[in-house]
């Protein structure tokens, strides 16, 4: 084990500490940790389970649709059908990371594990961008849903972005127990919306609506596939939305009750709800709606229903679905940018917690960085940059299980993904084409992701990783790994 570092006499000098003995790593005192850490046991499966898909619910909602613009019905239900396959894979592979090392970092901590300091910061890098990039687009399909609905007679959407944002951060500073809470009912009504709808949509279902957008003269191009065949490519980031940001169930590891039993329960029965509700929406909308029309609306449950009683109320459900992800993704955002504060990777001061255990500044700053983002209100926009991020750190977290199975078959997994390397592989290569995706429909904002991802790795370069916490969780596992290996060669 690695030893207790000593104590220093204030937490300023905690904070201040430098590097010690040889290394890049610094050790700390025991109030630094003291002071960033998190509540312990608040989540059981059931409430990761919920976590999970109000991480992604929003994705039913809005969103999606644009794909329909990209590929057509049949170009967005091939794409959906190998993303859904590359989601269960990378659920599976991360239910037995989040076993065998239970922390606040997720994919972070194990591409730590697995592929050193630079990998680590590379994954919860791309992570972090795609965190606080997500609740900006929905944001902009808040206020979408808000003004349909002719609320308070607001039709300028940035006075719902601001009020979104400040309202739901205050939630989460009063402490997680509370935010996991409110976030599980207001997940609970948007479940119930999605039922009412496809309950209603069902009677208005019309299969020559679903192949209703004239075909192109693109390759293969035909009443199924409009767009033709890299028609189905370009569907892929808008298919991504429908799962996306399920992977952050583990990053709630050190708020749950016994994490390594609880944090894959609850990752993959969120996944088996999200492949229901994906098919659901992905047939009913276009079916009931028209694919024409779905593929460029703010807000397509309401409008394949029509003017209709029944789609007042699911627009209303609908604010509550997309409020739920907004809610739980700030959740996920601050986790991230908190552990890789405490280990040292961005400055410090991130990782600070107040009286109820809650990040405060990893909750405020990316929230006013997305706030920012939002007055651009270009959703769709939004949506390929948040997906960029995503795709990215997939590539990693495959990388990184593949590495873990091959490097130390005999790390403790109470999990294992069933296939093991042939699982996480298959949604490695799913993975690659995605990122390659998202330079097929937004060229200039995946580029501008891609800056925004040198930049940080530059910071690491040049600053960070003369600076890392030995101390940190990530850390300590690293750490214990590198000790083992070297009394296995010994």
């Amino acid at each position: 084990m690695v030893a207790s570092p000593p104590e220093s006499p204030t937490p300023a000098a905690a904070d201040a500490a430098g590097p010690t003995g040889t290394g890049t790593g610094t050790t700390e005192s025991g109030d630094y940790l003291a002071r960033r850490s998190l509540r312990t046991g608040t989540a059981g499966w059931v409430l990761l389970a919920g976590l999970g898909v109000s991480y992604v619910i929003s994705g039913d909602y809005s969103g999606w649709n644009f794909g329909l613009a990209e590929g057509g019905f049949g170009g967005l239900l091939i794409a959906t059908v190998v993303i859904a396959g590359m989601y269960l894979a990378m659920v599976l592979g991360m239910a037995e990371m989040s076993s065998a090392l239970p922390a606040a970092g997720g994919g972070y901590t194990f591409a730590r594990r697995a592929l050193g300091p630079w990998g680590g910061f590379a994954t919860g890098t791309a992570i972090l961008l795609e965190y606080a990039i997500a609740p900006a687009a929905i944001a902009t399909f808040i206020g979408a849903y808000v003004q349909s609905l002719g609320l308070f007679g607001i039709t300028d959407g940035w006075w719902v972005y601001l009020a979104a944002y400040a309202v739901f951060i205050g939630i989460h500073l009063a402490g997680v127990g509370e935010a996991l809470k409110v976030m599980f009912v207001i997940t609970a009504i948007a479940v119930i919306g999605l039922i009412v709808f496809a309950v209603a949509a069902v009677g208005l279902f019309d299969a020559a609506n679903l192949t209703d957008i004239a075909p192109t003269d693109a390759a293969g191009a035909s009443s199924f596939l409009p767009f033709g065949y890299l028609g189905i490519w370009s569907a892929v980031p808008f298919a991504i939305w429908f799962f996306l940001a399920v992977e952050g169930v583990p990053l709630a590891a050190e708020e749950a009750a016994e994490p390594a039993r609880n944090v894959p329960r609850g990752i993959i029965a969120a996944m088996g709800v999200l492949l229901v509700s994906a098919a659901t929406v992905l047939l009913l909308v276009p079916g009931a709606g028209g694919a024409a029309a779905m593929s460029a609306s703010g807000n397509p449950l309401v409008e394949a229903l029509g003017g209709s009683a029944v789609a007042t109320v699911v627009n209303y459900i609908g604010l509550a679905g997309l409020i739920a992800s907004f809610f739980s993704i700030i959740y996920a955002y601050s986790r991230q940018l908190f552990a890789l504060s405490r280990a040292g990777y961005l400055p410090r001061s991130l990782s600070v917690t107040n009286h109820r255990k809650a990040p405060m500044l990893a909750l405020i700053v990316p929230g006013l960085i997305g706030f920012a983002l939002s007055l651009t209100g270009q959703g769709a926009m939004l949506l390929n940059m948040a997906v960029f991020g995503a795709a990215v750190s997939y590539v990693l977290m495959m990388i990184s299980h593949i590495v873990l199975r091959v490097r130390e078959p005999g790390m403790p997994r109470p999990y294992r993904t069933p296939g093991g390397v042939v699982t996480t592989g298959f949604a490695l290569v799913v993975a690659v084409f995605a990122v390659v995706a998202t330079f097929l429909v937004d060229s200039t904002a995946a580029l501008w992701c891609l800056g925004v991802f040198a930049a940080f790795m530059a910071y690491f370069g040049l600053y960070s990783r003369r600076h890392l916490v030995a101390h940190s969780p990530d850390e300590e596992f690293a750490a214990l790994a590198a000790a083992e290996s070297e009394l296995t060669e010994r």
